[in-house]
């Protein structure tokens, strides 16, 4: 009876144990456009691992990729109302939580990836602040590439962008300040619609990296490429503020510290796994003659002037890129 007794007081303890465990579990949903397979995926893979392995258990990753969440507008809707608790967005959707930070994503504003490592070190307190104030929390720099044009068709010059359906991420107001500054009429579509779109001729042209450009599998419907990038797409790790708060004070170190690490990884494979597509897409594309040489002049100038309009319409802060000019020329005077 006795021998009865001590084994049901054990079992009670051992699930009062495995109870008290489960309470203490976080389960981080997180959603990303990456496609399964691809370079990022692979990277965010293995940080889910590591954060359940240093965490025994009590901090889980469960991830939703390829748009399966929808469009990036719909996983900061669903970040809002708590079903889900982090993403990896595109400066789409940074734009959606801290807009200043796309002054990175400047077309023909920087001229390799050093100066962007430099200007962005030193802007880096006032993003992570950025998003801290508008209740996200940064955990993780990222880029998705260099950026290029790609058309079903060849392009003589960018004035012909002008009469071509060119792709505008819906919503985007970034990208649609500087498509006006051309003079670009765009046809703004959600990035899940854009292959069907090229599929159908409703769009023929396009901006994108060549690694996005073949995991979307967009490659296959646009055999011009530009050779020469206009920008490097920005991307950021983050998690609600919310959520980030109600973790016990380990795993927010453990979630912060794993950071760092995680945005050089997805700098670095970014970067390599970036320049094999562009070598594969240059066997399989054709060059667009008419924008071999753009006019740099011409392109800055435009570019000074549509930032100049952001500002005024608050989407971009002056101060943050008086900033990012300071700490360009710093840089470049440096270099000399």
């Amino acid at each position: 009876m006795r021998r009865n007794l001590l084994k049901a007081l054990c079992a009670f303890a051992l699930l009062g144990a495995s109870v008290a465990h489960a309470a203490d579990a976080y389960v981080l949903k997180f959603a990303t456009l990456a496609p399964a397979g691809s370079t990022w995926m692979k990277a965010f893979d293995a940080w889910g691992k590591e954060l359940a392995t240093r965490s025994q258990g009590r901090l889980v990753v469960k991830f939703y990729p390829g748009g399966i969440s929808g469009d990036e507008p719909d996983m900061l809707r669903k970040l809002r109302f708590g079903q889900l608790q982090g993403a990896a967005l595109s400066g789409h959707g940074i734009g959606e939580i801290f807009p200043p930070a796309r002054i990175l994503e400047t077309p023909f504003l920087f001229r390799d990836h050093a100066e962007i490592d430099a200007v962005r070190a030193a802007i880096q307190p006032a993003i992570e602040t950025g998003f801290r104030n508008n209740q996200y929390e940064l955990v993780a720099w990222m880029e998705v590439g260099n950026i290029h044009f790609f058309s079903t068709q060849p392009l003589a010059s960018l004035d012909e962008l002008a009469r071509r359906r060119i792709w505008q991420w819906q919503g985007d107001r970034f990208i649609d300040a500087f498509f006006d500054a051309n003079g670009w009429s765009p046809v703004a579509l959600p990035i899940t619609e854009v292959y069907t779109g090229l599929s159908t001729g409703l769009v023929d042209t396009v901006v994108s990296t060549p690694l996005a450009s073949i995991a979307l599998q967009w490659a296959g419907k646009t055999p011009y490429m530009s050779t020469q990038p206009m920008a490097t797409g920005i991307g950021a790790v983050v998690v609600s503020s919310k959520f980030y708060a109600g973790l016990p004070a380990d795993l927010q170190a453990l979630l912060k510290s794993t950071g760092a690490p995680l945005s050089q990884k997805l700098v670095a494979d970014t970067r390599r796994d970036d320049l094999k597509a562009l070598a594969v897409l240059e066997k399989m594309t054709r060059p667009m003659a008419g924008l071999q040489s753009v006019n740099m002049a011409e392109q800055t100038a435009l570019s000074r002037k549509t930032v100049d309009a952001l500002e005024a319409k608050k989407y971009l802060s002056a101060e943050l890129d008086r900033q990012v000019d300071a700490a360009l020329t710093r840089y470049r005077s440096g270099r000399k």
